[in-house]
């Protein structure tokens, strides 16, 4: 793909998660890795929205470096991103927002609970939440430890990223990914509407999970290899 292209699919995906109400002035960012050249754009840090300009994407290598003429810093998250590219190698966009219901259960450090179908037609069970970062890695490198604390929570908990595509920071907030920036930001918009239901079932006294067969026979009728959910218009 173009450098520019993947600049400008970057720059339309950063704008739904405004257009979706998932963030506000500087909140939040995505990105989008061209996995043949090895080069990742994203938001630069601390440019809101409104002023937001495709040609202001960053783009750097996969070990941080800027490659391009942009004279913007890249997200300050970009340690997170290429935490997450480097483990999870068949994804091709990261989402990160704060928005509300999402991040109520990241301050609470708690996982978002499977309770219905409409949660189970997209992630594959609970939806984990860290723990807070130890003090010592905040402040010797705090978004390159947490980033690693991300992968190393999929890796140790056997939990594939590719049917669990989200995951909640202790006290700070969600991150979600898909096969592109556009699909990253998808489930963002999801995410958030599985965490309102949920923060409202548990406030009804709500408490029992999906059974597991109803678990399995939503997700996997949509992303199993024998999935029979979706089609085309010209199948």
């Amino acid at each position: 793909m173009d450098i520019n292209e993947l600049k400008k699919k970057v720059y339309d995906a950063n704008l739904e998660l405004v257009g979706r109400g998932l963030v506000i002035y500087t909140w939040g960012n995505v990105s989008g890795i061209d996995r043949e050249k090895g080069l990742i754009a994203i938001k630069p840090r601390g440019i809101e929205y409104d002023d937001l300009e495709w040609q202001d994407i960053s783009v750097t290598d996969l070990d941080g470096n800027v490659v391009d003429d942009n004279p913007l810093k890249p997200s300050v998250d970009l340690d997170y991103h290429i935490a997450m590219y480097r483990a999870f190698r068949e994804i091709g966009g990261i989402a990160h927002t704060h928005s509300v219901y999402a991040t109520v259960f990241s301050q609470a450090v708690k996982p978002i609970p499977c309770f219905g179908t409409t949660h189970a037609d997209h992630f594959y069970g609970e939806i984990p939440c860290l723990p807070y970062l130890e003090e010592e890695k905040v402040k010797e490198n705090y978004e390159f430890h947490a980033g690693v604390q991300i992968t190393e929570y999929f890796e140790e908990h056997q939990t594939d990223p590719n049917h669990m595509r989200a995951v909640l920071c202790g006290g700070h907030g969600p991150f979600t990914w898909g096969k592109d920036a556009d699909e990253a930001v998808e489930f963002a918009v999801i995410l958030e509407e599985v965490a309102k239901m949920a923060y409202r079932t548990i406030s009804l006294g709500g408490s029992s999970l999906l059974p597991a067969h109803m678990l399995d026979k939503h997700y996997l009728r949509k992303y199993g290899k024998d999935s029979y959910f979706y089609q085309t218009k010209n199948q």
